[in-house]
């Protein structure tokens, strides 16, 4: 137990949770299910049953430093690694894993986004567990898949190969967000999985992979590795950020390297990106209504998710169907579910309009 870490990456904006989700307080200091537990704090809740908790590292943006320490008061603040600026999961994980090399070069690792929920708690610690006794021994990048439930768009696929070990088999290919036909078309196969986001791995393994493919993220982090630890850290890891390409450790890693494999699991699992993720595991009426945070009257309305903040409202609907209605602080949006993936577009155009006045 005492060589297994974790790395939470908790940076994020959040932006296609707009207008709950905001640069000040991302979606990841929210908590969507009044069970007084933000997303950041169930997914250290779930962490803290499997692995020591002076193994659990999280990395955010320097601007969240206040409210991750509020939230996780049991971390102590040098195992909260701030970045200066956002570039991604491969430079975050790059400096976490060249930070954990000076504690513990025999360590194996887990990767783990904060916004994600898992029902099935015993489910994902077997997981986990598993994949640690993989990896441990294995020159092996693991991720987790799983069981697709629907044709998504909004999720990265897995198609899987021959079996490397029980439960475990090599991955043949990695698919970015497809679109809806395309989705389909991976799910009908069989052979695709939801790409979880999760990753494990050992030590020399994920530096030897930045090495081959990332050379200019992992020599900045290799040169600055001697004041890793240091109270010169912090200074000398924003100057690497400066430097930083921005890119995703999928893209800057997974997708090229010949050693990865998935082990696949039905975690109860969901990536709490979007709305209509929320949807998805929201409990809905007989009409197929989702109502957040607010009292409902709903007429002739059906397939619609309501999250109204700030306070007991009541929202009455009528003739409505297939919509989204989010109003928190100073926002109010509507607009039809399928348009989703326009929020993005939303948010920019309301920083450009009102110079960031409702991001």
């Amino acid at each position: 137990m005492e060589n297994r870490y974790c790395i939470i990456m908790g940076g994020g904006v959040g932006s296609r949770f707009w207008p709950f989700s905001r640069t000040s307080c991302p979606k990841q200091f929210l908590d969507f299910f009044g069970m007084g537990r933000t997303l950041l704090q169930m997914t250290y809740d779930r962490i803290s049953r499997i692995i020591p908790t002076e193994n659990i590292f999280i990395v955010t943006n320097q601007e969240y430093a206040q409210l991750t320490y509020q939230q996780l008061p049991e971390v102590a603040h040098d195992h909260i690694l701030l970045e200066s600026q956002r570039r991604n999961t491969a430079p975050c994980i790059a400096w976490a894993s060249y930070h954990i090399r000076k504690l513990n070069p025999q360590a194996v690792m887990l990767v783990a986004p904060c916004d994600h929920i898992i029902f099935r708690e015993e489910v994902f610690a077997r997981t986990i567990e598993r994949g640690f006794e993989f990896v441990k021994d294995n020159n092996r990048l693991l991720t987790i898949g799983i069981p697709p439930k629907r044709p998504e768009t909004g999720y990265g696929y897995i198609q899987v190969s021959e079996p490397c070990q029980e439960g475990i088999c090599h991955v043949k290919t990695f698919v970015e967000k497809p679109d809806y036909e395309m989705a389909r078309v991976l799910v009908d196969s069989g052979e695709f999985f939801w790409n979880s986001g999760m990753f494990l791995w050992n030590l020399p393994t994920i530096i030897e992979a930045l090495e081959k493919y990332l050379p200019d993220i992992a020599n900045l982090f290799e040169n600055a590795s001697e004041s890793m630890l240091t109270p010169q850290e912090k200074e000398v890891v924003d100057k690497v950020y400066e430097r930083c390409l921005a890119i995703s450790i999928d893209f800057g890693v997974m997708e090229h390297a010949s050693n990865t494999c998935v082990i696949c699991a039905d975690l109860g699992w969901s990536d709490l990106g979007t709305w209509s993720g929320l949807y998805e595991i929201s409990p809905k009426t007989d009409k197929g209504n989702v109502t957040q945070r607010c009292k409902t009257l709903m007429y002739d309305s059906n397939n619609n998710i309501v999250a109204v903040g700030g306070g007991e409202k009541l929202v009455v609907i009528d003739s409505l169907n297939d919509y989204l209605i989010a109003e928190t602080d100073n926002v109010l949006l509507i607009c039809p579910r399928e348009n989703e993936k326009r929020i993005r577009q939303f948010v920019n155009d309301a920083q450009v309009k009102f110079d960031g006045k409702f991001n």
